[in-house]
């Protein structure tokens, strides 16, 4: 089933930080982006227990969210992808999110399966908001547990972090998984042509963004990553501002094979971050 339908303005509003966030505008040029977004149109049908979400995030501009559940009751995770990636990959992925006793829902960007538009920086940044709202408009909807923690792989670190910075009341915790701390850093190891671009600015914009985060951090990342190095993940888990934060690093993983060279240790860092910063758990657990 699919649903498309305009989002109020929600609750959670109250919780949200104002301060300006990185201005993106000056690298969402297509001679950058091409580099950076790499948008597929594949979609599959709703495997059994899923279902679908649009959410419009502006004027004739949808995006693709897929809830898989196992149990209403279980945990959320929102995941943002990478940027090779859609939705429907997860298809395959979320029975061993249900194994772990947590459901999925994935989010897709602009342009991304059945996403409408094209991406950019910007509006990456900016949709995770909508897209936050919306799905935790769904979970009270149709009576699930509101609880989300968030995940971003790779470049959907950009908005796990965007979504820990704004809404520090709203959020139990965030996994990061092959990401960084700053775009930028990305960019320059890659050796995409900026010309002139003052990356500065952003990368520093950035870095006070994650210095202010102080909610429970899980970072994920392969040793042997050449595309997102380690030292990525270093200097995120050191300029945290949280104290609650671990880092987990797959030996011989890879950029794309990092979930399946550290099977075991990829899911059990999961499950168990999760079931240390559940708080409705440990009120149960008290109670008991």
């Amino acid at each position: 089933m699919v649903e498309d339908r305009r989002l109020p303005d929600y609750k959670i509003k109250d919780c949200i930080k104002e301060e300006a966030v990185p201005d993106y505008s000056l690298i969402d040029q297509p001679s950058i982006l091409m580099y950076i977004f790499y948008p597929r149109k594949d979609s599959t049908p709703c495997p059994e227990n899923t279902f679908d979400l649009s959410i419009l995030v502006s004027d004739h501009v949808s995006i693709f969210c897929r809830f898989y559940m196992s149990h209403p009751q279980w945990p959320w995770v929102l995941f943002f992808h990478g940027n090779g990636e859609v939705v429907s990959d997860s298809d395959e992925i979320a029975p061993l999110y249900h194994q772990r006793k947590l459901n999925l829902v994935v989010a897709d960007y602009r342009g991304y399966g059945k996403s409408d538009g094209v991406p950019t920086l910007t509006d990456l940044v900016q949709d995770a908001h909508k897209i936050f709202k919306g799905v935790r408009e769904e979970l009270f909807k149709r009576s699930f547990r509101k609880d989300l923690w968030i995940m971003g792989r790779s470049l959907g670190s950009i908005s796990a972090i965007e979504l820990a910075y704004r809404y520090p009341d709203a959020i139990e915790g965030i996994i990061i998984e092959s990401g960084f701390p700053s775009v930028v850093r990305i960019m320059m190891h890659l050796g995409i042509p900026v010309r002139s671009t003052p990356l500065e600015r952003i990368d520093q914009e950035c870095l006070e963004m994650i210095g202010r985060i102080f909610m429970p951090t899980l970072i994920i990342h392969g040793e042997s990553d050449t595309l997102v190095p380690l030292k990525e993940a270093n200097d995120l888990y050191r300029h945290l501002g949280t104290d609650a934060k671990q880092m987990l690093v797959i030996p011989s993983a890879n950029h794309n094979d990092i979930m399946f060279i550290g099977f075991q240790k990829y899911f059990d860092a999961i499950q168990q971050f999760i079931e240390r910063t559940d708080k409705t758990e440990s009120i149960e657990m008290f109670e008991n």
